[in-house]
C-alpha cells in the first residue's frame, strides 16, 4: 500500500479489505481545470471517441453495454478503481456466516470530491446498492461506473448518484462478492482503466481516458467541438449542403 501523498491527510480505513490490497490511498490527480475543460464540450463522449480513434487509443463503451440509470446525467472525473470476484463458498455458507467481503465502502471513503468509482464486478448480482450510491453522493463523488450489476436503483436515482451498468438485479453481492483491490489497474468491457484516468460519461456512453493521454485529448476535443458548433451554426443558417465546412 502507498502512502498518501504528502501534505495530505492519511485517510482513515474502514477495515472492509485488507490493506495491502489497496494499491494507492490516492489515486493521481488530474492536471487542474482538465476536468471542468471537459465539461464543457457537448455530446463529449460521441466527440472524445472520435479523437481517441485518431490517436489509436482504445476506451469508448456504449450506452448499450454499460447503461445510465439517470438517462440525462453526464459526468467527468478521475477513477478511483474497485476490483470484485466470487466468493469461493456457496452462498448460503457465507450467509450463514454473515461473511460480507464486499469493500466498495472503502473506496467511498478513499474517494475525494469529484471521483468516479469504476467497478470491475460480477455479473448477475449487485456490485452496488441504494445505501452505497447515497453513501457515494454524499461523498461528493461524481458517480460511479459498474461492469456488472447494480440494484436499488429507484434509490440512487432519489438521490442523484448517476450510475452506468451492464445489469440491474434485485440479487444481493453482499454474501456472493469478495473485493480484491482497490486502486489498481482493472478491465472494463476490454479496456483497461487504472486510478486516476479520466472518465467521461453521458447518455451516449462512457470514455476512459489515460491521464497521460488527457491533455492531449482534451485539446482535440475542443478543437472538434467548436468546428461541430461551427457546422451547426451554419446549418441553422440556412448554408446549402455542399456550401457546409468539411475539414476540422
Amino acid at each position: 500500500m502507498n502512502d498518501a501523498p504528502a501534505g495530505d491527510l492519511m485517510p482513515k480505513l474502514t477495515g472492509k479489505i485488507s490493506p495491502e490490497r489497496i494499491r494507492l490511498l490516492r489515486a493521481p490527480r488530474p492536471p487542474a481545470g482538465l476536468v471542468e475543460k471537459f465539461k464543457h464540450i457537448a455530446d463529449a463522449t460521441s466527440v472524445i471517441a472520435d479523437v481517441m480513434d485518431e490517436l489509436g487509443i482504445t476506451g469508448a463503451v456504449g450506452a448499450s453495454l454499460l447503461k445510465p440509470t439517470l438517462p440525462s446525467a453526464s459526468i467527468v472525473g478521475p477513477a478511483l478503481t474497485v476490483r470484485n470476484i466470487m466468493q469461493r463458498e456457496h452462498v448460503y455458507e457465507t450467509a450463514r456466516r454473515r461473511e460480507n467481503r464486499m469493500a466498495e465502502f472503502e473506496a467511498h471513503n478513499l474517494a475525494l470530491p469529484g471521483d468516479v468509482i469504476v467497478i470491475d464486478g460480477v455479473l448477475g448480482v449487485s456490485n452496488m446498492g441504494g445505501i452505497s450510491a447515497q453513501t457515494g453522493k454524499r461523498q461528493g463523488e461524481a458517480g460511479a461506473i459498474v461492469s456488472g450489476g447494480i440494484r436499488d436503483v429507484g434509490h440512487s436515482r432519489r438521490v442523484e448518484y448517476p450510475l452506468w451498468a451492464t445489469e440491474i438485479t434485485p440479487v444481493t453481492g453482499k454474501w456472493r462478492i469478495e473485493t480484491v483491490e482497490i486502486n489498481g489497474d482493472i478491465q472494463i468491457e476490454g479496456v483497461r482503466v487504472s486510478p486516476g484516468d479520466i472518465v467521461v460519461a453521458d447518455e451516449t456512453g462512457v470514455c476512459f481516458i489515460p491521464i497521460t493521454r488527457a491533455v492531449e485529448v482534451l485539446e482535440r476535443a475542443l478543437a472538434k467541438a467548436a468546428f461541430e458548433h461551427e457546422k451547426c451554426s451554419a446549418i441553422d443558417f440556412g448554408t446549402p449542403v455542399a456550401d457546409l465546412p468539411s475539414k476540422e
